[in-house]
């Protein structure tokens, strides 16, 4: 980071007032009245009607529309176990997200825990207040056991975008790169660098999308985890492949793909050269890719690439899914985000990737013209169009497959924007 971007940001941080989030007050609490409604005595009306019903909180405070974004900070963005409080910055910028996308209203959380089960003993004790639980930046193994943990002990929405809101992208991303680029997910093979939270959860997400698990090699720090190896654990052994590839390069000798979640200058040009016709190379490591798009272009000219930068085409960025996905969750009360849910997302975004794009995305990017090809192979993270595609599809596949507690909503695709939300939010309680 520059020194001016460094201290652009600190300002940006701290001026006119520290933080990026705050409170907004939706009542009127302007006369003796309205306070009288707001606390006390009016207040005693709805606390007694939740005490006999708990679904009548979702009609009465704002638990249906507030997500929990909580972490322990040990694996925070690219700094590594940073601490809870240093992670706070990140927490309200994921805050910042969901409300300026999709209208949900966030409380970040810090927690200090001293182990996997005091995170997840905590999250379950403040559980009631949210209707979703996004968890961020936890550090593998650690995270796929909490996640685990919670989808078991609670009755909402239990996400940890790292895992799965990467894999939703990749997936999105990958599947219309290999149409343009004539590949079947079923044939070819991928190799992914990096075997922590989102390359395994990507490589899971693309089996159930009808890739073979023979034809996956994942790599590690020590290299291709295959089946010779003892020192894998039990959320790497699903990859543990039987093959003589015991390196990245040689995994990566005659592949198609190639999903890169590691570190920056990984993927050589020897590698690259080395893959199979018409490769693939998401190469998604922040800031710095494993192989920059000016080198990996000059070294292949039938490639189609990706990486995690908004300054190159094809950025593969989580704002895409996670907060469309709660928006879908939340308006149908999901007791839990599952596959069908997951894959609904996968396919709405490839639907929308070739759609023609509206001019405003246009100007966004400074852009003549822009078209479904090798240099959009999935939406812009600033493309409005993305909450009308993505929650309706896992709305509807929350429904479809029995963990909605409501109804699909009417007309709900047409209506469903920033603006109109509010009414969604009234009738769904109705």
């Amino acid at each position: 980071m520059s020194d001016e971007l460094k201290r652009a940001a600190l300002e940006y941080h701290a001026f006119p007032r520290p933080g990026k989030i705050g409170i907004a007050i939706t009542k009127p609490c302007a006369t003796q009245y309205d306070l009288g409604l707001a606390y006390t005595p009016g207040v005693a009306a709805p606390v007694r009607e939740i005490a006999k019903d708990p679904e009548a909180a979702y009609r009465y405070t704002a638990k249906g529309n507030l997500v929990a974004v909580i972490t322990d900070g040990s694996a925070v963005l690219g700094l590594g176990a940073a601490g809870a409080l240093a992670s706070k910055p990140v927490m309200e910028g994921k805050a910042i997200l969901f409300k300026k996308f999709a209208d949900i209203d966030v409380f970040d959380i810090e927690v200090n825990a001293e182990s996997p089960q005091a995170f997840i003993d905590t999250v379950v004790r403040i559980s009631p207040t949210f209707g979703g639980i996004n968890l961020e930046d936890i550090a593998a193994p650690h995270c796929f056991e909490i996640e685990r943990a919670l989808i078991e002990r609670l009755d909402i929405p239990v996400f940890h975008d790292d895992q799965h809101g990467t894999a939703i992208i990749i997936g999105a991303a990958l599947l219309n790169a290999l149409d343009l680029q004539e590949k079947n997910l079923a044939e070819v093979r991928i190799v992914c660098l990096g075997a922590g939270a989102a390359g395994l959860a990507s490589m899971n997400l693309l089996i159930s999308l009808g890739a073979k698990p023979e034809n996956i090699f994942v790599v590690d720090r020590k290299g291709v985890i295959h089946s010779g190896r003892l020192d894998i654990n039990t959320y790497k052994q699903r990859f543990a492949t039987e093959t003589d590839r015991h390196t990245l390069a040689a995994a990566v000798e005659g592949a198609d793909v190639f999903v890169g979640l590691s570190g920056p200058d990984l993927l050589t040009r020897e590698m690259l050269a080395s893959m199979a016709p018409r490769p693939i190379v998401f190469a998604l490591s922040n800031p710095d890719p494993e192989i920059q798009p000016s080198i990996a272009y000059a070294v292949r000219k039938d490639l189609i690439m990706a990486t995690g930068r908004s300054d190159y085409p094809n950025q593969v960025n989580n704002v895409l899914g996670f907060p469309f996905i709660f928006r879908g969750a939340l308006d149908v009360r999901a007791k839990t985000i599952n596959e069908e849910m997951q894959i609904a997302a996968v396919r709405a975004l490839i639907k929308l990737a070739h759609e023609p794009v509206p001019v405003d995305v246009l100007r966004a990017y400074r852009l003549d013209s822009l078209s479904y090809g090798p240099d959009y192979i999935i939406p812009k993270p600033v493309d409005r169009r993305l909450i009308r595609y993505i929650a309706p599809a896992v709305a509807r596949a929350a429904v479809d497959s029995g963990v909605a507690r409501l109804g699909y909503p009417e007309n709900y695709g047409e209506r469903l924007n920033a603006g109109n939300h509010a009414q969604l939010l009234k009738e769904a309680v109705v």
